[in-house]
């Protein structure tokens, strides 16, 4: 591949906040940027330097943007492969169309994990009520039920105390292709994000500690409160993922730490992630610009953490009583605010971030935390 340097045009799918992010970075870096979403006035419109809307599914909209750029790529996975298979008809892409396959749908993801050898949670593919009563044979319960394509922050998934409860549950999501993951009990959620350069330079960010409510993802903070041999692990654990998949960019990986430092693979996502947002802040090169760095063949950038950092994600509930009083947050020293130009807010909706640097990781997070608190109290009162 020849390096893409400044001033070539860089081409986003999707509309949503991590397209706006990557956008301003390769607009930093003296890139042009076009977007293309079948949504109007998406986070991404308001940023790049031309949006194409329409749908995915209009192939000569999709040819007509990628004929306009060096190198495509991606902001969510829900992006149907024949569309991106057009785009690659006409131009460079990255990830490749395999990465965006095996990970737009759980079960393609979770066999291919489980056929190269990567730990992942002991699952069953579900497809009629008499495959749902074997894999709960199987497994056993408590279980989770969970939707095999287009899920994400906890969405198409039922968590399983008995038998009656799987069935509604395999009903109420439309008895669609399914898998019944056993339910596990682990002592914290872990990510490594691995940048993957054209020339098979890997870096890493994280490992990243996770917390969750609702099952959206709630805090993150670094470094990740593990010891260093299952930090290495998981690093070297989500870099063979990404030379596996041949994925030029960055590589998600989402972990659980089950009994005996077991690292079991729960998801991967071929993009930046939410997770990594801390690095805007606290590493040399954040991981909107690391994308952009290997998608276009430059050298990839240093990842690691100038101070501990945490990240808190703002939600739409926040938003009940009208826009929030951001002055109350920004009063707080070391806290940083990143909002995504969303009209609607709606709860559970991801609406922005505040990050913080500080010493150590717990310090970071508790003012993120207060930081969000203040908002909270403000929309109470």
């Amino acid at each position: 591949m020849k390096t893409i340097l400044p001033g070539a045009t860089i081409g986003i799918l999707g509309g949503g906040q991590l397209g706006r992010m990557l956008a301003l970075s390769a607009q930093q870096m003296g890139y042009r940027v076009i977007g293309y979403t079948p949504e109007h006035d998406s986070p991404i419109s308001q940023v790049c330097s031309k949006t194409i809307v329409a749908p995915f599914e209009d192939h000569d909209a999709i040819k007509l943007f990628a004929k306009e750029c060096r190198v495509a790529t991606i902001e969510f996975e829900n992006i149907p492969k024949e569309a991106y298979e057009a785009v690659q008809e006409e131009t460079l892409i990255s990830p490749s169309v395999k990465a965006l396959y095996v990970s737009q749908n759980r079960l393609r993801e979770k066999t291919y994990l489980q056929d190269h050898g990567f730990p992942i949670v002991p699952f069953h593919h579900v497809k009629s009520t008499e495959t749902l009563d074997a894999a709960i044979a199987k497994l056993g319960l408590p279980a989770v039920l969970k939707t095999s394509g287009y899920g994400y922050d906890g969405k198409g998934q039922r968590f399983l105390q008995t038998a009656e409860q799987a069935h509604e549950a395999f009903a109420e999501l439309g008895q669609s292709d399914c898998i019944l993951e056993k339910h596990i009990k682990f002592e914290k959620e872990i990510s490594v994000i691995a940048a993957r350069g054209a020339y098979g330079e890997v870096r890493a960010f994280g490992p990243i500690e996770n917390l969750h409510r609702n099952h959206i993802l709630d805090i993150s903070s670094v470094p990740a409160r593990v010891n260093w041999r299952l930090a290495a692990e998981a690093i070297e654990m989500a870099c063979a993922v990404a030379e596996s998949l041949d994925v030029n960019g960055l590589l998600c990986v989402e972990f659980f730490i089950a009994e005996h430092d077991r690292l079991l693979i729960n998801e991967i996502a071929p993009r930046p992630h939410n997770s990594g947002h801390y690095s805007m802040e606290a590493c040399p090169t954040s991981q909107f610009e690391q994308h952009i760095r290997a998608i276009t063949g430059l050298p990839l950038g240093k990842t690691e953490p100038h101070s501990a950092a945490a990240m808190a994600n703002l939600l739409g509930d926040l938003w009940q009583n009208g826009e929030p009083e951001w002055s109350y947050t920004l009063e707080i020293p070391d806290v940083h605010l990143h909002l995504y130009g969303k009209k609607h807010a709606r709860p559970g909706r991801k609406m922005g971030h505040l990050t913080a640097c500080s010493r150590w990781a717990e310090e970071a997070q508790e003012l993120v935390l207060k930081a969000r608190d203040r908002l909270c109290a403000a929309r109470i009162g």
